[in-house]
């Protein structure tokens, strides 16, 4: 096999995007169920607002959280910044190697908009880079001291932004673009509020002069943000192996269906830190989920007309010939396609007849593929492989 620098390129930066996002989002669910969990010392300390003791790997630990900040600081203290930054340098990478360098495969769909390369990618960054300016401009509105009137406005801001972006892109560009607004504002709140602030606390110390409180706060309020928003992106960083979700017509109401059904189960787990046990957050993120497949199974693409008379593997072939070997064989001819996706190869008649239910799911009811719809398959051809699988799908 032919070396390919650009498959191996982003299997690295998927691979280190994969890891430092769950240092990132460990880190994050430690922090939060620690701050949650604290209780007051006894005997009481002055400064000190909470403190666990734990048990992990045969040790003993004693974790101890100031109101404001200890009286001195150790001249060691570790921050907790790379992971994010690495999570987000790694994942814009990506976004650039798959879905900007080949923007004519997985970012335009011209049965959407007919978008040239650098339109479509300076329409993904300016989504990107809008999508921080809105959330910080209502994070700094008197909105931002109303959590929950900030939250559902915030989530309903990205909600348009999903609607837009599925108008203009391919489905798996839309969501990829909806995840990098989100995990661009999450590092935002790491670059531009929590580590500035943890350093003018820092400095305000060594400096002998009084710690500002507020500077704390706003740097747990935007903690607390990402914590929410951490199940939604890491739905979206999944999702292209789901286009029952990408590829339905109302994907742009089920991402955000499926987001609130994490928001809601990331509260219930909030709450039980605190001692509070509310099944109702949990119930409600079950509901939530459980709508979205009724609607993405209820609701489908409409169905191009069903061809008169049985379809014949013949017809059925050729079609997948015209639009899906060229990626899908032991040896593909597209460019910048060194072995097939996922492994699907439709080089024998039995490969084909054992893909029914794939090509049936990918390019008759979310018709996600061709990737953009380069090849221009048609309603007709989709309906006849259709109408091919429900005969059976046999090869005589």
């Amino acid at each position: 096999m032919p070396f390919d620098p650009a498959t191996w390129l982003s299997l690295a930066l998927r691979w280190l995007h994969v890891i430092a996002g769950v240092a990132w989002i460990g880190a994050s669910f430690y922090f939060v169920w620690l701050d949650n969990s604290l209780t007051a010392p006894e005997p009481p300390r002055e400064g000190v607002k909470g403190e666990l003791w734990a048990v992990h790997g045969g040790g003993f630990y004693h974790s101890q959280k100031y109101m404001v900040a200890p009286a001195s600081l150790p001249e060691h203290l570790h921050w907790f910044k790379w992971e994010a930054y690495t999570t987000w340098l790694s994942g814009f990478a990506l976004l650039c190697v798959l879905y900007y360098w080949d923007a004519p495969v997985y970012l335009i769909d011209t049965a959407k908009a007919h978008l040239s390369q650098p339109a479509a990618i300076a329409t993904g960054l300016g989504f990107i880079a809008g999508g921080l300016a809105v959330y910080e401009g209502l994070c700094r509105s008197p909105l931002g001291q109303k959590p929950r009137l900030f939250g559902v406005v915030w989530f309903l801001a990205l909600t348009a932004a999903t609607y837009a972006l599925t108008l203009m892109f391919t489905d798996r560009g839309a969501f990829i673009h909806v995840g990098a607004i989100i995990g661009t504002v999450m590092v935002g709140n790491v670059f531009l509020v929590i580590i500035p602030n943890q350093t003018r606390i820092v400095a305000a110390m060594r400096a002998g002069a009084d710690v500002d409180p507020r500077l704390g706060a706003a740097g747990k309020q935007r903690s607390v943000h990402n914590n929410y928003m951490t199940l939604p992106v890491v739905f979206i960083m999944v999702s292209n192996h789901y286009p029952i979700v990408t590829g339905h017509p109302l994907a742009w109401l089920l991402l955000p269906l499926l987001s609130a059904a994490g928001v809601s189960i990331r509260h219930f787990f909030n709450l039980r830190h605190v001692g509070k046990t509310q099944p109702n957050f949990l119930a409600l993120g079950a509901m939530l989920f459980l709508a979205a497949m009724a609607i993405a199974s209820s609701v489908g693409p409409k169905a191009a007309s069903a061809p008169t008379g049985a379809v014949s593997f013949a017809t059925a072939r050729a079609v997948i010939e015209r639009h899906c070997v060229m990626c899908h064989s032991p040896a593909p001819t597209h460019a910048g396609v060194s072995a097939p996706p996922a492994g699907v190869v439709f080089d024998t008649p039995e490969h084909v007849v054992a893909l029914a239910p794939r090509i049936e799911t990918m390019a008759v009811a979310t018709k996600t593929m061709p990737l953009g719809n380069e090849t221009g398959m048609t309603d007709e051809e989709r309906a006849q492989l259709g109408a091919w699988i429900k005969a059976g799908a046999k090869t005589r």
